[in-house]
């Protein structure tokens, strides 16, 4: 190989590794973690359609470092999230049915992640939307939210925070 083979391929390998994570290929094992993510939110989105707050929360890092920010402050620990959960939503009727839009996830290194999109509740009263931030960590039993940042859109309909 000669020399200006040489640079080009070193270009070309600095490009891939400089470019925005947006702008460059996933490679296997990034496609592999994200659709490990987007399994863990899909099987939230289930839960919650059945009514299963407790199903829903499994998605969550069971620990007193989990996050949730919202409307209404912050909530520390897994216990805290589902209480505050259990108290927005007490029933089936509160909860609706649930849908995750615009949703993109982002690997920072091999154990987090962070994802953002759009929710929307459709409830025989109203549809409360908004948008949110999730941070994920790796750990041995897979992917898990460890933050949660949720608000909802300003509308006269929503009249609750996610």
């Amino acid at each position: 190989m000669n020399l200006i083979s040489r640079v080009m391929v070193v270009f070309g390998v600095l490009a891939l590794i400089l470019a925005p994570a947006s702008k460059r290929p996933l490679i296997a094992s990034e496609a592999s973690e994200q659709a490990q993510i987007r399994t863990l939110l899909q099987n939230q989105t289930e839960a919650w359609n059945r009514g299963d707050i407790d199903g829903f929360m499994a998605g969550y890092w069971k620990s007193d470092e989990t996050a949730f920010v919202g409307a209404s402050g912050m909530t520390r620990g897994w216990q805290s999230v589902l209480e505050h959960y259990q108290k927005i939503y007490p029933n089936r009727q509160a909860m609706g049915q649930l849908t995750f839009s615009a949703l993109e996830i982002h690997l920072v290194c091999p154990d987090a992640a962070f994802a953002i999109g759009q929710f929307q509740l459709e409830r025989e009263t109203d549809k409360p939307a908004g948008i949110f931030t999730l941070n994920f960590r790796k750990f041995p039993e897979g992917w898990r939210i460890v933050a949660d940042h949720t608000t909802a859109f300003a509308s006269p309909s929503a009249s609750t925070s996610h």
